[in-house]
């Protein structure tokens, strides 16, 4: 999986939201065409189905360039003059019009092809700036094995509001996982923020209490920006120890990580301590807890919208004991089957879904 996050397999636009189209819309203009053709061929008697060729030269701009929608019609007009298929036998068929509705479609097509043009440059320059705040993970940070999954909920975005990344420094390696307030492209500023003064604290804070610490303050400090705003965020920051025996968790707001070991799932449980942007790291600090680890251990976290994704009874998936069931999967594979089993699980999902497998293991020596 090597840090994918981005989108599904399957493109979620759909052919109409400007996915390309699928190939029974792209053969439907020559298979009708081919139709009419047949039909009239193997009849006994004059059929009055001219008209129908009419339809087929806008039927190719959902396909096709202007090039060749032109030549569809060309070859819809062509038709209606060749004796053997007495397209125009009874004289009902206005060629005038056929001809008319082939020219605009070549328009239409010519039209739609700059259009689409534009929007592909625009969505590449979307995803480059959203690869920017949130770019994917790497197979392996330091000693740390790493696999992330991110699916946002709005259509045709790649981040929303939900956040991850792994960072090795002067401290260690450090992970961040969180989920902002707010869904879709507003609350993308917010993650850039977060990702931003989670990244500058990995090389300057001694523990993670300081790097949440750091975190909430920036949040504060955004909040006082944006009149009549006020910023918060729930996230769980982790520390690896450099020969992987153990982990620093400090959770602010954020559900603790489950621990696979053994092919059983351990629910951890770490001081639940005040989500980020409320001003209350100097009043009550953060509280962390070190989890000793053994070799094999591998650290599940995930975001609220894994957890509350629900069936068709409204029953929340059981993520605990699902995982159960992919205990003895490789870390790069264990969030894609996870994926799988909750879309299979919940048809409708309506918040962002996040997923982070970390596989810590000693730091080599120089």
């Amino acid at each position: 999986m090597r840090g994918r996050w981005s989108r599904p397999d399957r493109d979620r636009r759909g052919w109409l939201r400007g996915a390309p189209p699928p190939r029974w819309v792209r053969v439907l203009p020559a298979a009708l065409l081919a139709a009419v053709c047949g039909a009239t061929l193997v009849s006994s008697e004059p059929l009055d189905i001219g008209f129908v060729l009419g339809a087929i030269p806008p039927l190719a701009v959902l396909s096709y360039g202007p090039a060749a929608t032109a030549v569809l019609g060309g070859l819809v007009v062509a038709v209606l003059f060749v004796p053997a298929f007495h397209l125009n036998d009874p004289g009902s068929t206005d060629l005038l019009t056929v001809c008319f509705v082939a020219a605009l479609s070549v328009f239409v097509s010519f039209v739609r092809s700059r259009r689409d043009a534009q929007l592909v440059t625009e969505r590449a320059v979307a995803q480059a700036a959203q690869h920017a705040v949130m770019s994917p993970l790497p197979p392996n940070v330091g000693p740390v094995r790493c696999a992330g999954l991110y699916r946002a909920a709005q259509r045709g975005t790649l981040v929303g509001g939900d956040f991850f990344d792994v960072r090795d420094g002067p401290f260690g390696v450090r992970a961040v996982m969180g989920d902002v307030q707010g869904h879709g492209l507003s609350a993308v500023a917010t993650v850039a923020s977060l990702l931003g003064a989670f990244r500058e604290a990995v090389l300057d804070q001694p523990d993670p209490e300081s790097v949440a610490a750091r975190l909430d303050r920036r949040l504060v400090l955004d909040s006082a920006d944006v009149a009549n705003s006020e910023l918060f965020a729930t996230a769980v920051l982790l520390e690896f120890a450099a020969d992987g025996r153990a982990v620093r968790i400090v959770a602010c707001g954020h559900p603790a990580p489950l621990l696979l070991r053994g092919g059983r799932v351990v629910e951890l449980e770490v001081p639940a301590g005040s989500p980020l942007g409320l001003g209350l790291s100097d009043a009550v600090p953060p509280v962390g807890r070190t989890v000793p680890l053994r070799p094999g251990d591998r650290l599940f976290l995930a975001s609220d919208g894994v957890s509350e994704a629900r069936d068709t009874a409204g029953v929340f998936y059981p993520l605990t004991e699902r995982l159960t069931g992919f205990t003895e999967d490789a870390p790069d594979a264990l969030a894609g089957h996870v994926w799988a089993d909750l879309t299979r699980y919940s048809r409708a999902l309506h918040d962002d879904v996040t997923m982070l497998v970390l596989a810590p293991g000693p730091r080599e020596r120089p």
